[in-house]
């Protein structure tokens, strides 16, 4: 059994000694994609930002491809493979898609083809700037230059917001195909449920700071009703515990 390209043991983080999230466990295999879900607030992004070395956890040890990262920094978890795409997304409204598409990180090289491969509206559109790109071109430079990182570990924050459902609908298969061609592992933070699942492997519902439910995508969506109740706080049972 390949090891785990991520592993989130007994995480609690949160701000100035207040714990947004407690006792976390999350696990990613390569190439699979685990949607985690829950209400505003449920500490959804504080998760991807521990991961991701934007938050220093209180407790709990955090993994990636077998390495503890508790003294890795967040530029030097990036250097390794690990890609964040914030809810902000990121950019710089005054570069063009191409220019965007050089700037890495010290010494890194962006691979823009791939960028281009995944998302061919971006080739058309290398020389304009970021700041006159319609919302959804928009993410798809944020993705586009992530995926442009060949990571091995991709945490997305809400691709959806601000977007209309087609949009998004187009956004989302181009993380699954990714994934499954590049062996990338991805944690996918998404407020609209049924897309997420859809392409997701696994999901983890998050209510008030603790995982509440978790399970198989297709497992989830039959149980709609189990899911929506855990979304939204109502019970703490655990659908499926945790995977073996």
């Amino acid at each position: 059994m390949s090891t785990p390209v991520l592993e989130i043991e007994e995480l609690t983080a949160g701000y100035d000694s207040a714990a947004v999230i407690r006792s976390i466990d999350v696990d990613v295999a390569p190439g699979e994609i685990v949607a985690l879900l829950g209400a505003n607030g449920a500490g959804k992004t504080t998760t991807l930002r521990a991961v991701s070395g934007l938050v220093h956890p209180m407790e709990g040890v955090i993994r990636f491809d077998g390495r503890d990262l508790s003294r890795t920094s967040a530029s030097a978890r990036a250097r390794l493979g690990v890609a964040h795409v914030p809810e902000s997304r990121g950019l710089f409204f005054g570069l063009t898609v191409a220019e965007h598409l050089r700037l890495g990180h010290r010494r890194e090289r962006l691979d823009a083809e791939a960028a281009y491969r995944y998302f061919p509206a971006l080739a058309e559109l290398r020389d304009r700037r970021c700041g006159l790109l319609s919302c959804g071109e928009q993410q798809m430079l944020a993705l586009g230059r992530a995926l442009a990182r060949h990571p091995k570990l991709l945490l997305l924050d809400e691709l959806s917001l601000g977007l209309a459902p087609v949009i998004v609908e187009g956004l989302l298969p181009v993380v699954r195909r990714y994934a499954d061609e590049s062996g990338c592992g991805v944690v996918l933070v998404e407020q609209h449920i049924e897309l997420a699942l859809t392409i997701a492997d696994r999901g983890c519902v998050l209510s008030h700071g603790e995982i509440v439910l978790r399970g198989e995508a297709e497992e989830l969506r039959r149980n709609h009703e189990l899911l929506i109740s855990s979304y939204f706080g109502e019970h703490t049972e655990l659908f499926a515990g945790k995977r073996p």
